[in-house]
């Protein structure tokens, strides 16, 4: 390559650097402008205050639930993959089948 290929070359990448730096200073200082421009009495609008039901006043209040922590012992537990009888009759198995594990070499011992 020529020197004046190289020169040329330079040239054109500092105009495109300086048009592009241009351009954001530009940008920057009209987005100020239109900042400054703005009313600045704008303010944040709150919801508005929750208003009761009509003739809530009437109604009894729902009573608080109590929990214990414990499993109810009205539900039977129930397996996760029934037995083969229970497949061929019908049970579908509430898990997919575990997949199968990978074995390798035992770590040697140094």
């Amino acid at each position: 390559m020529s020197a004046d290929h190289n020169k040329r070359s330079y040239r054109i990448d500092f105009l495109v650097a300086a048009a592009l730096v241009t351009t954001g200073l530009v940008m920057s200082g009209l987005s100020l402008a239109e900042l400054g421009a703005r009313n600045q009495q704008q303010l944040a609008q709150a919801t508005q205050p929750l208003q009761s039901t009509p003739g809530a006043e009437t109604k009894p209040a729902v009573p608080a639930e109590t929990t214990t922590g414990t499993r109810p012992s009205n539900v039977p537990p129930e397996p996760a993959r029934p037995d083969a009888e229970a497949q061929k009759s019908g049970a579908q198995p509430a898990l997919p089948p575990a997949p199968a594990e990978k074995t390798a070499e035992p770590i040697k011992q140094r």
